[in-house]
């Protein structure tokens, strides 16, 4: 019973989304039911807490890297980028400035 249990839980998407509390509830009550033995229930409660987080684990990363490739596909600068050139557009406002400043009086057009 508890491997059929096991299998059918684990094998399920829905097992992933199950939170701690649902399972260590689910767990209790198969105890209760004396459908599985203390020690099999807290097998069972181990390895479904351990198979959801790592799959949360991979979800996490599979949406972080399908984001990354959508930001890169849709060609959108960086905070440091942006960084940067505001720093060169400051250096080339300063050269400006200090170049205006050492020219003649009267070389300036209007």
């Amino acid at each position: 019973m508890f491997e059929e249990l096991r299998k059918g839980l684990l094998s399920s998407l829905g097992a992933v989304f199950l939170t701690k509390e649902k399972i260590e509830e689910l767990c209790r009550r198969l105890v209760e039911e004396a459908k599985m033995s203390k020690e099999d229930a807290q097998k069972l409660k181990d390895e479904l807490l351990s198979s959801g987080e790592s799959h949360w684990v991979q979800m996490e990363k599979s949406v972080s890297e399908g984001l990354r490739k959508a930001l890169k596909n849709l060609d959108v600068a960086k905070s440091a980028d942006i960084q940067n050139l505001e720093k060169r557009i400051e250096a080339l406002e300063a050269r400006m400035s200090a170049l205006e400043g050492s020219a003649p009086a009267g070389s300036r057009e209007p």
